[in-house]
Order: structure tokens, then sequence, then C-alpha cells
């Protein structure tokens, strides 16, 4: 069964422009709370949570409205990280999970995800379901049976408790000056409260959200505002995350930046050490360097790699029996904690490193040479499909015959939005360059 809202992670799109109106997201309320009533019990309940997007209040109410119109409870969390939500579905017993944020996208764009009562985020196939509900309609409730709404006003801080519980028994982060970027997202009360409860000197960053600023020039995908302010204030270590906090971005005490790959394999290299890591394995996606493989690989550890998205990852860890996964990007998976990517927790396993060693984070964030990587984006026209022409495929197989043996070529689909997306990694910077311009050329001229 095919999906056409979905995408890589729940459907997302600019506010009031299709899929991300008012009206889906009604529709979309009603065929979740259809699909994930539970008729053995007479409590049906489903949390939402979200970011701080003006579009929000909107989608919030819509859902509310579908949700409650099937016989479904609404317990509204207000903002909150996404892993949030992964964490109190289960805890509330509720049957279903919902986020409203389009993570790291600018302030226009909104999206919905969907945790089952696991607190795991859907499959494709359950997707699909869902898909078909909405074609066909959903019976509304009796009367009678109509849910009810209302807010939960400590869901925060039961998040914040389980965050803290992450860091190892008795360590705390005094004397640890630490600069924090919440992107104006999510996390703008959470992250900065942590850090000062655990013991850090705490220098905030993206903590005015306005409905409009989230991820504007800041976050884990802005960092250089971080990074220039860990300098100017001599701090050991800078953290950005983004605008739902499911990712993290590293700065270090002289503005060096370090990705996932680099948090992931400080951790593996750890947890391995400790044997905490699970059949030895680290997953990630096709995204994530070459150097980060190799880097595992020397350690007698092993890579899986996943298609793009951190629900991919997940699914990979629970069928494989690992613990530990994520993105470049920022997506830290530790299933041990948390059912979903969480940058907090993945922020406290590297403070704790550093308060455990007294290594500065320059040496912990660098546990590997990088692998030269370029990734460029093409946006093209939805109704389009550029990597079909002749020409476009004609490029690409011509460029990995080239980089066959010195490094790799990957070409997909953005799922969040209409770009095309071309990486490259190969040891030779010239080549590369060269390569994916060529490919790019050859894109923009079909999708033009």
């Amino acid at each position: 069964m095919s999906r056409k809202l979905f995408g890589t992670d729940g459907v997302r799109g600019t506010a009031n422009t299709h899929p991300m109106t008012a009206q889906l997201a009604l529709e979309l309320g009603a065929a979740v709370g259809r699909y994930f009533r539970n008729e053995h019990h007479g409590v049906h309940r489903v949390v939402i949570g979200k970011d701080t997007r003006l579009s929000g209040y909107m989608f919030e109410n819509a859902l509310t409205a579908g949700l409650t119109s099937t016989g479904m409870n609404v317990l509204l969390l207000g903002p909150v990280p996404t892993p949030a939500v992964g964490l109190l579905t289960p805890s509330m017993r509720a049957d279903l999970g919902i986020m409203i944020s389009a993570s790291h996208n600018a302030a226009p764009d909104n999206g919905i995800k969907f945790f089952g009562p696991d607190g795991y985020k859907l499959s494709d196939a359950v997707e699909a379901e869902i898909e078909a509900l909405i074609d066909a309609g959903v019976e509304p409730a009796a009367p009678a049976n109509i849910g009810r709404a209302q807010r939960i006003d400590d869901g925060r801080f039961r998040y914040q408790e389980r965050v803290k519980s992450t860091l190892p028994p008795g360590l705390r982060l005094d004397g640890m000056k630490v600069v924090v970027d919440c992107a104006n997202g999510a996390a703008y009360r959470t992250a900065p409260e942590v850090l000062w409860e655990l013991g850090a000197d705490v220098i905030p960053l993206g903590v005015k959200p306005d409905g409009h600023n989230i991820n504007a020039e800041c976050g884990s995908t802005k960092p250089q505002a971080a990074a220039a302010k860990v300098v100017e204030t001599g701090a050991h270590v800078g953290i950005c995350l983004d605008g739902d906090a499911d990712r993290i971005v590293l700065i270090d005490e002289n503005g060096t930046i370090a990705d996932g790959d680099q948090i992931m394999a400080l951790m593996a290299d750890r947890w391995s050490e400790e044997d905490r890591l699970k059949g030895g394995t680290v997953v990630a996606t096709v995204m994530s360097n070459l150097g980060l493989e190799r880097f595992l690989t020397g350690r007698g550890l092993r890579l899986e790699r996943t298609q793009v998205g951190d629900r991919y990852v997940v699914e990979a860890m629970r069928k494989g029996g690992w613990n530990l996964g994520g993105e470049q990007s920022g997506h830290i998976v530790m299933t041990d904690y948390a059912t979903t990517g969480d940058g907090l927790m993945a922020a406290l396993q590297f403070l704790a490193e550093m308060a455990r060693t007294g290594r500065p984070a320059s040496e912990l964030a660098a546990s590997f040479e990088l692998v030269p990587q370029l990734l460029r984006n093409v946006r093209y026209d939805p109704s389009e499909a550029p990597l079909e022409h002749a020409s476009v495929q004609a490029a690409i197989a011509e460029a990995e015959a080239i980089l066959d043996g010195k490094g790799r070529l990957l070409i997909r689909k953005s799922g969040t939005e209409p770009l095309i997306r071309v990486m490259a990694e190969c040891e030779d910077p010239a080549l590369m360059n060269r390569i994916v311009s060529e490919i790019i050329a050859e894109v923009e001229a079909v999708a033009g």
C-alpha cells in the first residue's frame, strides 16, 4: 500500500498549503483516532506536543477536533521536545502520541509526527493504512462518546527528570561553562533548566521564541552564532539543538563544529569499553561519513547503514537488538533511554565524558578524520521527476564509475522538502567537487 501524505518523518509542508492545512489536520486526527482507538478498554488517550511555530496553535486545535470526534481524549502538553512525546505516550498509557513540528525547517513550515502506544514512530505500513482511512472517510463517534481535551502542565517537567536520570549517578557538571542554543524552539526552557540543575554555568541562546524565529540563524543548522559565543565567553563547550530538540550539533572550546558522526564515534568507543554497546554495532544512515565506518572497523565494531530518516535507524536497531544509532545531522538514538533521537540526552552523554575524563571538547569531538564530503541540494517542482531523465541517469552512472574504489556517491530526494540531494565522498576534493557540480548542472537543466 503506497503513501502520498507521509514523508520520511510524518506529514510536512508549508502551513496553509496542502498537505499542511487545518482541514487535512482535522481529517488526519479523525483517521489516527479511529485507527488507534483501543476498543478493549474504556479510556482512549492521545498526547499532543508542539514546537514554537505560530501555526502550531492551528494544527493543535484541528487535530484535537478530529481526535475527539472519534472518541479520543486529548492531553495537550504544549511546547515540548519531540522525544518528550515519545517518552510520555507510554508513560501516560496513551494509545497515540503526536508531535506538531517541522523540526529543523523554517517557521513557515510545519509537520505532524506520530508515535504508537509503545512510544516509537509509526511504520510505513501503518502510515499507509491511515492514509487509506482518510480517503475512505471516518465515521464519527456517537454524541455521548465524544472525547475531551485538557492541558497537562507537568509534561515538560516529567521529561526533564527523565533526561537528568541518564547522567551517571553522582556525576555533576559543576564548573563547566556551556553555551546552549535552543533554536527558539521546543527546548527553549527545557535545555537551560536541565543543564543548570546539573550544575553547569549556562549561557543560553535562542530562548526567545515569537512564533516566527524558530531555526532562524540559530540552532543545529546555523551553529555559527553559538560557535562565536563559545569563543567570546571562553565556554568549555557549545550545544546546538534544532527546533524540536531531537538533533544536536556540538561546538568545542575553539569554536569548531562537530556533527552526529563524531558524537556516535565517541559514544560507541566508550560504550564498547564498558561492554554496553549491544552487538558491537552502531546503526547510521547512508549519509554518515566514511571516516566513521573506518573508525568503528578499526576498533572491531560494525556500522549498519539504513536509508535516511531517524525512524529507519530505530527500526533497524529494534530488529537487530542494537542500542546506539543516529544520523550525521545530529539525531542520536539511545534505545536504553529513549524511543527516538534526543539532542539533550546525547549532549549529556558528551558532557559526562568531559566530566569523567577531564579532557577538552576538542579532543572528544574529533575521534576520527573525516573523509572529504560534499552535499549540495537542487530545488525542483514536485510535479517533475528529474532523477528519471535519461541524461541525469547517465551523468550519475558516469560519476559512479569514476568514483569506484575512490569514494561514494549518493543521490536522493528529500523526504521533507522538494529537493534533490547530491552527496559525494572522495579523498580527492577537486574530483569530488567536479563530479557533484556536473550532476547538479544536469539536474538543474531538466528541473528548470
